[in-house]
């Protein structure tokens, strides 16, 4: 399984409480897609269990010392855009501000999900035979919901999850 967050907007609580969600389903890896915003945001992600990996979104600030404190607990930094393989699986995380970018991304042929954010509402759909996931926002910002996903390796099926938030 791997865990999907996507504009946590500073929002520390909803941060600690998706690491534990994905901490307790035991993840193999947590994929970010974009908008952590505050390089303070890695203290947040410093208990997580499993492989950190995160792009930047349109809402990131200084993305120098982002990746500095986020490389220093163990995260990967894949710039602003994330070519990944995981058990095989091919997928290509993104924050997705450009549609037709995303959807052309789909359509390429080279990828078996897209992982995308920057829309704050969740949604699974399937383009030319590729998964393209958006968990929604885990800082509920916007929609007043903390949400997250989780994507079964073997048989694609994603589980979108809100958050019970103190």
């Amino acid at each position: 399984m791997i865990g999907i967050i996507s504009d946590s907007h500073d929002n520390m609580n909803a941060l600690r409480k998706a690491v534990e969600f994905f901490n307790e389903r035991g993840v193999k890896a947590v994929l970010h897609a974009g908008d952590l915003v505050s390089p303070f945001t890695a203290r947040a992600f410093k208990e997580l269990k499993p492989k950190l990996y995160f792009v930047f979104g349109n809402n990131d600030g200084d993305k120098v010392m982002l990746t500095k404190r986020f490389e220093e607990i163990g995260a990967t930094s894949c710039g602003n855009f994330g070519d990944l393989t995981i058990d095989g699986l091919h997928i290509a995380l993104l924050h997705g501000t450009n549609e037709a970018l995303v959807k052309a991304i789909a359509k390429s042929g080279e990828f078996d999900v897209v992982v995308r954010g920057h829309t704050h509402d969740p949604d699974v759909k399937i383009i030319e035979g590729v998964t393209v996931i958006k968990p929604g926002e885990s800082s509920g910002v916007l929609s007043g919901k903390s949400t997250v996903a989780i994507l079964e390796i073997a048989n694609l099926n994603v589980e979108i999850t809100q958050l019970k938030l103190d």
